[in-house]
């Protein structure tokens, strides 16, 4: 059973920086029509995780990845109700999402996910190094939740994300501004 939650159509939080949107590159909120999209992202993101089940047939596959995409969904919007839920698009093309939660203090990444041929190319690392930068201009910080075994990881760590906490499976990291926070400083460890 699918769960269609209505998506509001909020204007993104994140201005792309120039060179993303020379490139074609823009954010747009997320309708019902990108469910399929979204879904096959989704699966994209556990390919690794489903090649070590060997035993599963093709259909077992899909029918887990759609039941785990739909288990996300719903609880993306049940808990972040205030949460920008945005295409990442190239060309009018989808090719990620990128979901930002804006709190008191923080701007919070609640997922950050590119298709695998949009992977390793430097636009998750561009798209957040400008909302590190955005965050650092309205005096807060930028939060993420990870999984241990993540690639991305790498990645955060070399932006100057730091583990806060370990929950298990997930590592909470923040990328935190230094000095007071209502001054706007640069964020720490990014040069």
């Amino acid at each position: 059973m699918s769960m269609n939650h209505p998506i509001p159509a909020t204007p993104p939080v994140l201005p792309l920086p120039a060179a993303l949107l020379d490139d074609g590159y823009r954010l747009r909120a997320e309708t019902d029509a990108d469910l399929p999209f979204l879904r096959a992202l989704y699966g994209s993101t556990r390919d690794e995780e489903l090649a070590q089940l060997a035993t599963w047939s093709g259909a077992q596959k899909q029918a887990f990845i759609a039941q785990q995409f739909d288990a996300q969904r719903s609880h993306y919007r049940h808990y972040f109700p205030n949460c920008a839920f945005d295409v990442i698009e190239q060309h009018g093309q989808p090719v990620g999402r990128f979901y930002l939660d804006r709190r008191a203090t923080q701007l919070h990444v609640i997922d950050i996910a590119l298709m695998p041929q949009w992977r390793g190319i430097g636009l998750g690392t561009a798209i957040l190094t400008a909302l590190i930068k955005t965050a650092a201009q309205a005096g807060l910080g930028v939060g993420i939740f990870v999984e241990k075994f993540n690639p991305a990881l790498r990645l955060y760590r070399r932006l100057g994300f730091v583990e806060i906490a370990d929950t298990g499976v997930y590592l909470e990291m923040e990328q935190i501004i230094s000095g007071d926070p209502g001054a706007g400083g640069a964020p720490a460890n990014v040069s």
